[in-house]
C-alpha cells in the first residue's frame, strides 16, 4: 500500500479529471447510450420482437384452416421458449468482439431446439382426433411448427445481422463502448490500449490506468494515469467505468484480488490478463483443486490428426475450387501475357512450415524492372508488401491487386502441399531472418503452412502493416485453432476483398 502523500497527488488528478467530464461530456442519457448500457436488454427485446414476427408469418403462411384446437394460441410458446433457450447457450452475456458469424449456429440451434419443444408441448396440450368424428381442414401442429422454424430460420438471424451492423457502426464511427479501467503498466497495458483503439468491435473504452508506478510515458496513448490502485473507487466514480481489466503488474496479489471483489460488488465486469498468456487459448478449462483453480492448458498440435485433416479437406477444396474457376484463371492467364513481356506467373521464394522455402505463385502484375530503378526502403517496424519501390502496375495488374485475383495461383500451391487455404502469410528468407530478431514471438507463426488469406488478413494487417501486430494476430490463430475458425476466417476474407487493399 502506498503512503498518504503518495495518493495525494493521483487523487486531486482524479478530482480535476471529474471535473473536467463534467465540464465536456454529453448528457448522461447520451453517456449511458454510449457505453452500450442496455445492450443484454436490447438484445432480448430484439429477439422476442424477431421470434414474434417469425410466427406471424407462420399463421399466415398456415392460411384459413380451423383452429378448433387452439393449434395458433399455443404456438405462441415458442417465443419463450427460443428466448430461454437462447440464454441457456450465453447468448445474452456480453463477449467481446462476438461477431455475427459467431452468433449463427447458436442461434439457429436454438431455433431449431425452441421449435421442436413447442411441438412437444403442443402434442401434449392438444387432444387427438376421435374416430368417428368429423374430419375438416384443420391446423396440424407439425406443419404449423414447420413454417415457425422455417421463418424463425431467417427472420431471427437476420433482426441480430442488422443488430450486429448498427452495433459495429456506433462503435468504429462514433466510440461507442464500454469504459474501461486497466489496473497494471508496462507493454501488456500498450498493447491492451492499442487494441481497444485498433479495433472498437470490441465494444471497450480505455478511460484510465492504475498503478503502482506512474508509467514512463506518463499517459500511454492518451489515457490518462489516475494513480495507485488505492484510488480504485474514487476513479470508478470520476469516469464512470463499467469493466476492470487487470494486467499483469507489480501490485501485490493480495491488493489485486480486493480491487477486484470491490469491482463486482460496484457491478462491474473484471477480466484478468493471464501472466501465463502466451499459452492459454480459447480451448483452456478452469478446474478446482478443493477451492484453487487450476488452469488446465490444452495446447493446439500443428502435427495433430486435425492439422492433417485440415491439410486433406484444403486440398480437396483447392483442386474443386481449380476446375470450378478454370475459365478465369485461363482468362487471367491470357490477359497477363498480352499485358507486357514477362512470364505469366511471379515467382519469389518464401517460408513455409518448419522454415521450409518454397516458391510462392502469383500472376505477375508488373512490367519487368528496368536496371534504373531506385531501390525500395521498407518502413521502421511494417511488412514487406503492396506496390514496393516504382509502381509498375499493368491495367490488368492493378484490377488483379485490387480484387486480390493476383493471388489465385496460391491455390496451385494448396494443391501441391506447400499451403494451406488458411494460414499465416508467408515471407521471404531475408525478412524473416530480420524479423526473427526483432519481432516478439515471430518465429513461431512458422508451426505451421503458410496460407493463402488468414487471421491477420481478415482484420486488416495487409500490405506494409505492423509485423508485430501480424505476429500477434497469426500466433493467436494457431493456439485456437479450429475447423470453424478457418471457416470463419474464408467467409471473412470475402468481405475483406470487398475493400481493396494490397497484400
Amino acid at each position: 500500500m502506498t503512503s498518504s502523500s503518495q495518493a495525494t497527488v493521483p487523487r486531486q488528478r482524479v478530482a480535476s479529471l471529474s471535473v473536467r467530464n463534467q465540464a465536456v461530456t454529453a448528457p448522461r442519457w447520451v453517456e449511458r447510450m454510449r457505453a452500450e448500457s442496455g445492450y443484454i436488454a436490447i438484445t432480448v427485446a430484439l429477439d422476442v420482437w424477431g421470434a414474434a414476427w417469425a410466427v406471424v408469418l407462420a399463421h399466415l403462411w398456415i392460411g384459413n384452416q380451423q383452429d378448433n384446437r387452439n393449434v395458433l394460441l399455443i404456438s405462441w410458446l415458442f417465443v419463450p421458449v427460443v428466448v430461454i433457450v437462447l440464454a441457456t447457450r450465453s447468448m445474452y452475456k456480453r463477449k467481446l468482439n462476438r461477431s455475427f458469424l459467431d452468433e449463427l449456429e447458436p442461434v439457429e440451434t436454438a431455433v431449431a431446439v425452441a421449435a421442436l419443444t413447442t411441438l412437444a408441448i403442443i402434442t401434449v396440450l392438444v387432444p387427438a382426433w376421435q374416430p368417428g368424428e368429423q374430419v375438416v381442414p384443420h391446423v396440424r401442429p407439425s406443419d404449423l411448427m414447420i413454417r415457425i422454424w422455417l421463418c424463425a430460420a431467417v427472420v431471427m438471424p437476420a433482426v441480430r445481422l442488422m443488430r450486429s451492423i448498427a452495433q459495429r457502426y456506433l462503435r468504429r464511427k462514433y466510440r461507442f463502448g464500454t469504459p474501461a479501467l486497466i489496473v497494471g503498466g508496462g507493454p501488456i497495458t500498450n498493447q491492451l490500449i492499442t487494441r481497444m483503439a485498433q479495433v472498437p468491435d470490441y465494444g471497450l473504452r480505455p478511460v484510465g490506468v492504475l498503478d503502482e508506478v506512474r508509467p514512463t510515458d506518463a499517459e500511454p496513448l492518451d489515457v490518462p494515469y489516475l494513480g495507485t490502485i488505492d484510488n480504485f473507487e474514487v476513479a470508478v466514480r470520476a469516469t464512470g467505468a463499467e469493466d476492470l481489466i487487470v494486467a499483469p503488474s507489480a501490485v501485490p496479489g493480495e491488493q489485486l484480488t480486493r480491487c477486484a471483489q470491490v469491482a463486482q460488488s460496484l457491478g462491474m465486469r473484471v477480466r484478468v490478463v493471464p501472466r501465463m498468456m502466451d499459452v492459454v487459448n480459447a480451448h483452456t478449462r478452469i478446474e478446482h483443486l478443493g477451492g484453487v483453480p487450476l488452469m488446465v492448458l490444452e495446447p493446439v498440435d500443428p502435427k495433430g490428426w486435425q492439422f492433417a485433416v485440415k491439410h486433406a479437406l484444403g486440398k480437396a477444396i483447392a483442386a474443386v475450387v481449380l476446375l470450378l474457376i478454370s475459365p478465369l484463371f485461363l482468362g487471367l492467364a491470357l490477359l497477363v501475357k498480352l499485358s507486357s513481356p514477362g512470364p505469366i506467373f511471379f515467382r519469389q521464394p518464401r517460408v513455409g512450415r518448419d522454415g521450409k522455402v518454397f516458391d510462392c505463385l502469383k500472376f505477375r502484375s508488373m512490367r519487368p524492372a528496368a536496371p534504373a530503378d531506385a531501390t525500395f526502403e521498407l518502413k521502421e517496424g511494417a511488412a514487406p508488401g503492396g506496390v514496393e519501390g516504382d509502381d509498375r502496375r499493368t491495367r490488368i495488374g492493378k484490377i488483379m491487386r485490387k480484387t486480390s485475383l493476383d493471388e489465385l495461383p496460391q491455390l496451385l500451391s494448396v494443391v501441391k502441399g506447400d499451403m494451406a487455404l488458411v494460414g499465416p502469410r508467408p515471407e521471404r528468407p531475408e525478412f524473416v531472418e530480420l524479423f526473427e530478431m526483432h519481432v516478439r514471438r515471430y518465429g513461431e507463426r512458422h508451426r505451421v503452412k503458410a496460407g493463402i488469406t488468414g487471421w491477420s488478413q481478415v482484420h486488416g494487417l495487409r500490405g506494409q502493416t505492423s509485423i508485430a501486430d501480424r505476429a500477434e494476430f497469426d500466433n493467436y490463430y494457431i493456439e485456437n485453432w479450429s475447423l470453424l475458425l478457418d471457416l470463419k476466417i474464408l467467409l471473412l476474407t470475402v468481405l475483406a476483398v470487398l475493400r481493396p487493399t494490397e497484400d
